[in-house]
């Protein structure tokens, strides 16, 4: 059995996440690699040694260290996003580094962008790169792009994409996220939260989407005028002539954890929600009632542990994330590529353009 010696690069909330998908894997397929946590780095000794002893690392190292361990062949980046190209640069670097895992957003300027594309054009045939967008491992999800890129549908009019939380309502919530503030595109509800919309939409639509104009809203003191708490981006597919709206919020009370696409198309339309997880919907024009498809925890041919009815979770997603990273073996999912990262990224950059000229644009308005 192949064995691959694991890196992490942060020591947070979301790295807890991705051990719990690291040592799952084995209950849910049989034939994974032996995965070693080899290393943890994060910038506080007593944050990555405390997360070392707890989840089984063999190492906490400080940054210098981890970069120069040559038993690390798999990174994953999950430090703030001001750091991430940083740490790519790191992990391309390292001796014997055939994996990285770079969580959302991939960068945070035009500059970054750019040099990613330089680093993965020399690098890209020597290092297996995948980006956190796991919501498109998603069963119903992946199961839903299937079905949509049979054409059965025909070709798409319009769309809407909604990805809503409600937690920086709260004081101390913002306070404890203070990192996650900053003015976009390093921060905000659409580098966030948005990023996930975005991929998702280009998985269906493609990744040629264009941006036409943004608008955000909310005020809370301490909270950025450059950060937005809620903002929604206009756009357009150039192929297609389709056109649409997504939305991101992290101030939309009652909404939980809420991820709702639609699509209307030629000969019908396609609808999925994460308060429905288990199946997506369609509508065949002239058919007069719309169609659930249950999936559940199926990712057939793969896998359906536990079973396949069984509804899946945020974290049953990343777990197939995973296991696509470590294997490559699932042919029929849309993997999570730099050039998909980057592309994403190139959405999130011109919001934050656009934001800004729409914040000159209310502030002239009340002169």
């Amino acid at each position: 059995m192949q064995k691959i010696n694991v890196g992490f690069i942060g020591a947070g909330g979301i790295a807890r996440s991705h051990v719990y998908a690291i040592q799952a894997l084995k209950f849910y397929y049989n034939n994974v690699p032996q995965i070693v946590l080899e290393s943890v780095t994060s910038a506080r000794p007593e944050s990555r040694e405390s997360f070392a002893t707890q989840f089984g690392f063999n190492k906490a190292q400080s940054l210098d260290d981890f970069a120069h361990n040559p038993n690390i062949e798999a990174v994953f980046i999950l430090g703030p996003n001001k750091v991430h190209f940083e740490h790519f640069g790191l992990a391309l670097n390292m001796q014997n580094v055939r994996f990285i895992y770079l969580e959302k957003p991939v960068c945070s300027s035009r500059f970054e962008e750019e040099k990613m594309k330089d680093l993965l054009q020399e690098n890209g045939s020597r290092v297996k790169i995948q980006v956190g967008f796991q919501y498109l491992q998603t069963s119903s999800v992946r199961e839903g792009l299937k079905f949509w890129k049979s054409g059965e549908l025909g070709k798409p009019i319009h769309f809407d994409l909604k990805y809503y939380h409600g937690d920086y309502l709260q004081e101390s919530y913002r306070k404890k996220r203070v990192t996650r503030l900053t003015p976009a595109p390093d921060g905000g509800a659409m580098a966030d939260l948005g990023s996930h919309g975005i991929s998702l939409l280009m998985a269906f639509m493609g990744g040629q989407l264009q941006i036409s104009s943004a608008l955000q809203a909310g005020c809370f003191e301490g909270v950025p005028a450059g950060s937005d708490l809620f903002s929604s981006i206009s756009l357009f597919d150039p192929e297609t002539g389709a056109v649409g709206n997504m939305s991101a919020s992290r101030i939309s009370s009652g909404t939980g954890d809420l991820v709702y696409l639609e699509i209307y198309a030629e000969n019908g339309a396609f609808r999925y929600s994460s308060k429905n997880p288990d199946y997506f919907e369609y509508y065949i024009e002239g058919s007069d009632n719309w169609a659930k498809k249950m999936v559940g925890s199926n990712y057939k041919p793969v896998t359906s542990f536990p079973s396949g009815h069984v509804p899946p979770g945020w974290l049953r997603s990343m777990v197939h994330a995973h296991y696509q990273f470590f294997t490559g073996d699932d042919a029929e999912s849309v993997i999570a590529n730099l050039e998909h990262g980057l592309a994403v990224q190139r959405i999130v950059r011109e919001t934050a353009d656009h934001l800004t000229q729409f914040r000159e644009l209310v502030k002239n308005s009340k002169n």
